[in-house]
């Protein structure tokens, strides 16, 4: 540790700061000089003698009292006369006009006179070369502060690494990252290594190159990296693969090069590089050839990684959410030996993720934990805590001195279904269209094997929709079923067919709905085989390396295997569409008793559904109620 802070600034890696010692001097002189010229300024020539009027000065003249006189550039003129009273005096006076007759009036009364030139006031030569003194004094200001800061305004090629100083910064640890186990349990192995190699170079192991993190956004990736800088005692410099590349050509391998010599000058030292996708697309693809600069970049961080000069102790930390577009060469082991997957929390992480960041916040006893870790199922942890604080608003809009259920349940349905608005007034006609429309969704609930449990119907328009019916898993699920499949289809169909039984017609408000319903059949087709035409994928996605966007399908099949595919989707979807009439004709009445109390109500739960169509009460997870109360840590 006392070696970190000791080499605390090599390689200028941390932000310019301003080192007053090496700016106190060029401080000083800049304010003596300003100090002359406010002074200079304020200072004139004084002329000897008294000033008197031009007239007067003709006056004395014409008198013949003046004894000498000298002419400073035909515009000032100094002398001696003799006043009334007998005194010899000097005089000075402006001439405010070209007179003709000055000097021949000086002859005719026998006056001694001169010439000379007007001497030039130092303010003036001062004023002349103001500007460039303040431009000097100013150039050589802002190079004295630059060269307190490391000379980075004038290196290009340096890199941008933050280090990460555990004594001065709070440090993460593994304790504040909830769940993923097995990523803490390969990045812990890396960290013991480091912090004690000897332990594996007695049996000959080898210290890992590089640590991939791959996951979804939001899942935790740069939370892990920071724990790995909180637990281990050796330096920890992080960079973003943005930094490397600039509008100069060759920077970015140069600033890869200055990043590894850092590395190898603080050995042994972790380096973090987020988002590697910026610098580690694959090669070959980009329009400049083999003399693109990401590419340059690229070949110097290969070369870097696992080449002649390379050096033990230095491990490379990078994340990124699109593994498929990096380059093989930097997947190979040798580089980044280990691949470390960052899942999405399941139910029992989510709970603990939601716990870790409720403990900052009070919370009403009332608040179920387990039953929000149940109800944001697909939620990153980034998610999770945004949750945890819109509630925290929402109850502090209220001047609430404790977070409650309530305003869980508000920022849930905000984050998952847009913000409510409550502004927009609907006609009567658009209401009842919108409950029936949400009412068809909603019965189908009740009426599939394979559906999940309805949580909450409401017609308030959120987002963009006029209204939802939202369900929730009863548990995890991380495989979709044929059944569940063909169920979803079906509830998309519901408001459909709830508008057509009613209205006659049907309205744009369905777009959504077919759409998911079209796109869920396509995908059992030509993706799962779950269709007649057997277990079989059809066409690959082709995603261009840097535009990043699905924009095409590859077809790899012919002509009449896609008219196949065509009647095979268009059979599914109106098999469902077929299966949704049916059940809503049969319970025609419970649709319309459930559509009369969402245009009262606007929003109902599972149980006031249930209730209102006495059906059986669902029974609740006993886990749930276990659970209830307020969260704690641990």
């Amino acid at each position: 540790m006392e070696n970190n802070q000791k080499n605390s600034n090599d390689g200028g890696q941390e932000g310019p700061r301003f080192n007053f010692r090496n700016n106190r001097v060029a401080l000083f002189v800049l304010l003596g000089v300003l100090s002359v010229f406010m002074v200079m300024m304020f200072t004139s020539e004084e002329d000897a003698g008294q000033e008197i009027p031009y007239s007067e000065f003709l006056g004395y003249l014409n008198e013949g009292s003046v004894q000498s006189v000298t002419i400073l550039d035909q515009y000032r003129i100094r002398g001696t006369l003799t006043t009334r009273n007998g005194a010899n005096t000097d005089f000075s006076t402006n001439i405010p006009y070209f007179d003709d007759d000055l000097v021949r009036t000086l002859r005719e009364q026998n006056v001694r006179f001169s010439g000379e030139p007007r001497q030039v006031s130092p303010f003036q030569v001062l004023l002349q070369l103001s500007p460039w003194i303040i431009g000097f004094l100013f150039i050589w200001f802002m190079f004295r502060q630059v060269q307190g800061s490391g000379n980075r305004a004038f290196s290009f090629g340096k890199s941008r690494a933050k280090r990460v100083e555990s004594v001065t910064a709070k440090k993460v640890t593994f304790n504040d990252v909830a769940g993923q186990k097995e990523a803490k349990y390969e990045l812990q192995e890396v960290v013991e290594f480091l912090k004690n190699p000897g332990k594996f170079a007695k049996i000959g192991a080898r210290i890992p190159k590089g640590v991939l993190l791959v996951g979804m956004p939001g899942t935790g990736k740069t939370l892990l990296a920071k724990a790995c800088a909180g637990e281990a005692n050796v330096s920890f410099f992080h960079m973003s693969g943005s930094d490397f590349v600039e509008m100069f050509v060759g920077v970015g391998a140069s600033r890869v090069r200055d990043l590894f010599d850092q590395g190898r000058r603080n050995a042994p030292c972790i380096l973090f590089i987020d988002e590697l996708d910026a610098v580690g697309r694959t090669r070959g693809a980009g329009y400049g050839g083999g003399h693109d600069e990401r590419e340059q970049t690229l070949n110097q961080m290969l070369v870097e990684m696992d080449g002649f000069d390379t050096k033990d102790g230095v491990i490379i930390l990078a994340a990124t959410n699109r593994p498929d577009v990096l380059d093989p060469a930097l997947l190979r082991p040798g580089r980044f030996d280990r691949q470390v997957v960052v899942d999405m929390p399941d139910l029992e992480e989510r709970e603990a993720i939601l716990r870790i960041h409720a403990a900052k916040i009070p919370l009403s006893p009332g608040v179920n934990v387990r039953r929000l870790a149940r109800a944001t199922a697909g939620s990153s942890g980034a998610d999770l805590a945004n949750l945890v604080n819109e509630a925290a608003l929402y109850a502090g809009r209220k001047n609430r001195s404790h977070v409650e259920m309530e305003d869980f349940e508000e920022a849930r349905d905000k984050l998952l279904m847009g913000v409510a608005r409550k502004s927009k007034v609907l006609t009567r006609e658009d209401k009842e269209r919108t409950a029936y429309h949400e009412s068809g969704h909603a019965l189908l609930h009740y009426y599939l094997e394979h559906a999940d449990p309805l949580h909450k119907v409401t017609i308030v328009p959120r987002g963009r929709a006029l209204g939802v019916a939202m369900s929730l898993p009863e548990k995890e699920a991380y495989n979709l079923g044929r059944g569940w499949l063909l169920d979803r289809i079906t509830i998309a169909y519901g408001g459909y067919v709830s508008e057509e039984m009613f209205f006659d017609e049907t309205t744009t408000g369905t777009q959504n709905d077919l759409t998911q319903a079209t796109e869920l059949a396509r995908r059992m087709v030509v993706d799962w085989g779950m269709s007649d035409l057997g277990p079989i994928a059809l066409g690959q996605e082709d995603e261009p390396i840097f535009i990043g966007k699905e924009i095409a399908r590859h077809k790899d099949y012919s002509e009449h295997t896609a008219q196949a595919i065509d009647a095979e989707v268009t059979r599914l979807l109106h098999g469902r569409l077929q299966r949704a009439r049916e059940i809503l004709h049969n319970h025609r009445d419970e649709l319309v008793s459930l559509a009369a109390a969402l245009v009262e109500r606007e929003t109902m739960s599972d149980a006031e559904v249930r209730e209102l169509l006495h059906f059986e009460a669902r029974e609740i997870d006993e886990t749930d109620q276990a659970e209830a109360g307020p969260a704690t840590v641990g």
